[in-house]
This record gives structure tokens, C-alpha cells and sequence, in this order.
């Protein structure tokens, strides 16, 4: 089955959380807090994403985070890549990937690659700014997961 990580979801969390309160800094005890977070974990993850421009800290009593790019500019896909790397379907596809005892005899590697690639399509076109609306049927449709 093929799911988000926890970080992955922490991640999503902290940034809504953030594209919710753009007037402010947030620190990362109050996003932690407010979705039952490890506050060590979410830190992590946080420190991350500012490594990637996803999001600016100021340090001081009123400090924390903002996030540095609009939501609609934040795709799914780069946030998953950000917190894990590329997203791969079997292992054989991960850029981390060891020697595949099936590898010369394989005959689904080229298929998954496809599917893999829609799946990677997928999530770099869909921003934190379209799932965070309150309806999901704002979520624009991408053709070849639409059924006729």
C-alpha cells in the first residue's frame, strides 16, 4: 500500500498550520501542540524544510516560522521529496536502492516506472494550497485519473 510516512504528514500539518496563520510567526510548540507532535520530531522536520526555502525562521521570544513561498507555489511532490527523497513504488526505484537479486529477469520494472511517474506527476501538481480547502472537490482533476 503505498502511504505517507508520519514525518510526511507532520510535514503537511506544520505547513497548513502555517499557511493558516500568515500574520505571525509560529514556534514549533505551538504547531507540536496543537497536533500532539513530538516537539524534537517536528523540529526536525521544520529545520528541513527551511533548508529547502520552504519556509523562513526568525529566532527571538517572537520568533518561528512562516512559510516563504505562497501555498499555491508548494506542490505535495516537493514536500514529500524534501522530508524522504523521490517517491518510488519498489524498491528498484529508489535513489537509494540496492542491487535487485531480480533485476536482470525483471519484467514489471519498466511498467512501475510509468505508474511511478504518474504518481510523481501527480503529487508535483497538486499544491498545500489545494488541499487545504475546506471542500476536496476543488482539487482539480488531473486527466488521466479522471474515469470516463
Amino acid at each position: 500500500m503505498l502511504t505517507f510516512s508520519k514525518k510526511i504528514d507532520y510535514a503537511i500539518l506544520a505547513l497548513s498550520y502555517l499557511m493558516h496563520t500568515p500574520q505571525r510567526a509560529v514556534n514549533t510548540k505551538e504547531i507540536a501542540e496543537e497536533y500532539d507532535i513530538p516537539v524534537e520530531l517536528l523540529a526536525k522536520i521544520l529545520q528541513r524544510l527551511a533548508k529547502a526555502d520552504l519556509l523562513t525562521s526568525t529566532s527571538g521570544p517572537t520568533g518561528g516560522y512562516r512559510l516563504s513561498r505562497t501555498p499555491e507555489s508548494i506542490s505535495i511532490g516537493f514536500i514529500v521529496d524534501t522530508i524522504e527523497g523521490r517517491p518510488a513504488l519498489v524498491q528498484c526505484l529508489r535513489e537509494d536502492h540496492q542491487a535487485c537479486e531480480q533485476h536482470d529477469k525483471c519484467t514489471i520494472r519498466t511498467p512501475l516506472m510509468r505508474v511511478n511517474e504518474r504518481i510523481l506527476y501527480l503529487l508535483n501538481h497538486v499544491s498545500l494550497a489545494e488541499i487545504c480547502r475546506e471542500e476536496l472537490s476543488t482539487v482539480s482533476p488531473i486527466p488521466f485519473l479522471v474515469r470516463a
